[in-house]
């Protein structure tokens, strides 16, 4: 069944689709969108069940088939034939997926999911299932704590490698994604069990955070070793959201891998 998926687009030329991390939503991309809209007509999406996406009816798993078949079906759905993506954590591996199927024209993969141990993936959902608990707080408290910038700082600091950058707005709309994502619980107990065994035929970017504190840098050299093929980019002291510490950067990469010219 297809979804009514949310979305924001912006810019004209050749389509590139944005796809965010498990528990935010398409606003992740604020930083870059613009930029990137200035070459691109650009669509980032709430996925399923995150943001304002409504969550997939019938009660079907929420692993990385029907993730990546709902994608899919969003480009039917608005038309576009073998976009461009990029994609954030579990949206790089997403990205990377499509890319594996040869259903997009390449693909931008920042500190995907899909390169690490299973231990190491409960620690990345369990940090992450923290931070969703503390932004359970009435919504005035969160508003105050996020307005203070050390506070702010504190509540960021595993995602961003410079959270100080982040405006409270930014940092409340973040959270209260992260408290309203219906499909988080379903999706993390499905991830848990996933791995990246694709194989691209497409330009494929992976670029990684040196500074993640969620998937680590050192993930990275699992996925220079399963994808030999793709470009893979050291994004220097950046955290696992990096539109948000080096938005100019985050831009160079994905118009690198799309073939725009700036």
């Amino acid at each position: 069944m297809d979804l009514d998926l949310v979305y924001e687009r912006r810019g004209a030329g050749e389509p590139l689709v944005l796809l965010h991390g498990i528990g935010h939503h398409w606003r992740a991309w604020l930083p870059v969108l613009d930029r990137l809209a200035e070459l691109h007509d650009v669509i980032a999406v709430d996925l399923p069940g995150f943001g304002r996406s409504p969550m997939p009816a019938g009660g079907l798993p929420h692993d990385m088939p029907r993730l990546v078949g709902d994608i899919a079906a969003f480009f039917k759905t608005l038309g576009l034939d073998r976009p461009h993506v990029a994609g954030n954590s579990l949206g790089g591996a997403i990205a990377l997926e499509l890319a594996a199927t040869g259903q997009v024209a390449s693909a931008t993969a920042l500190s995907p999911a899909g390169f690490c141990t299973p231990r190491q993936l409960r620690w990345a959902v369990n940090v992450l299932r923290f931070h969703r608990y503390a932004a359970h707080m009435p919504q005035p408290v969160v508003r105050r704590v996020l307005e203070v910038e050390r506070l702010r700082a504190m509540s960021f600091g595993m995602l961003l490698a410079r959270p100080r950058r982040m405006s409270a707005d930014a940092a409340l709309a973040d959270s209260l994604a992260l408290r309203g994502g219906r499909a988080f619980e379903a999706v993390a107990r499905a991830g848990l069990r996933y791995r990246f065994q694709g194989a691209p035929t497409v330009p494929v970017t992976v670029a990684w955070g040196t500074r993640d504190r969620i998937l680590p840098y050192r993930q990275a050299a699992l996925a220079r070793q399963l994808l030999p093929q793709a470009r893979h980019v050291d994004l220097h002291g950046c955290g696992h959201v990096p539109m948000h510490d080096d938005p100019e950067l985050v831009t160079s990469v994905i118009l690198a891998t799309t073939g725009a010219s700036v």
